[in-house]
């Protein structure tokens, strides 16, 4: 997402790139609130390790088939993450 950055130097972002921004922002930090809840610590520092790791190395996609296909395997990762924690709760 390296056309998606904000900064001196960037080209500014088109409508579309600036949903796409805000749709991998949100998606990072409902991943970060959802390691949270994690009881363990270990496996805390290492999914946020794991998460930060990805988000990184994908920071330079532009492709925007790519960055949805991302998103899109984001939000199930999220999603799974959030019912092993509940299924672990009860």
């Amino acid at each position: 997402l390296a056309a998606l950055s904000w900064g001196s130097g960037q080209t500014s972002l088109s409508p579309c790139q600036f949903l796409r921004r805000q749709q991998v922002l949100q998606l990072y930090r409902k991943i970060l609130r959802a390691i949270r809840e994690v009881p363990a610590e270990q496996d805390r520092r290492y999914l946020k390790d794991w998460a930060r790791e990805e988000f990184r190395r994908n920071k330079d996609a532009t492709e925007e088939d790519a960055i949805r296909m991302m998103l899109t395997q984001g939000n199930m990762q999220l999603k799974e993450l959030q019912r092993t924690l509940k299924l672990a709760k009860s």
